[in-house]
């Protein structure tokens, strides 16, 4: 389980490449570069193996901070938000229109 309160982390492309490629080269074993850049052992081994992938022909290495369902599911509810604004002022103006006519 991960620390309750703990902030995630974002690391820049540039950093992540850099980082794998330092591990590429094996002058220090993993777990000292992972500790030297402030990174779990296990992150490193990830943007390795994605960097690895990458270069055979493999998906682009760290697409982003988020992934593709997290991003729709942030333009849904804010497009959910919107309408619901939408709603409550027609409601409002139904509601005036309502009491101008009854006069």
């Amino acid at each position: 389980m991960g620390k309750k309160g703990a902030e995630r982390r974002n690391y820049s492309k540039e950093f992540k490449t850099e980082a794998a490629a330092l591990a590429e080269k094996r002058e220090k074993p993993i777990s000292r570069i992972a500790v030297d850049l402030g990174v779990n052992e296990s992150v490193l081994r990830r943007w390795m193996q994605q960097a690895r992938e990458a270069s055979q022909g493999g998906p682009p290495p760290f697409p982003g901070h988020g992934r593709p369902r997290d991003e729709e599911s942030a333009r849904l509810r804010k497009e959910v938000k919107f309408l619901r604004e939408a709603d409550e002022i027609l409601k409002k103006a139904a509601v005036i229109s309502a009491q101008s006519e009854s006069r």
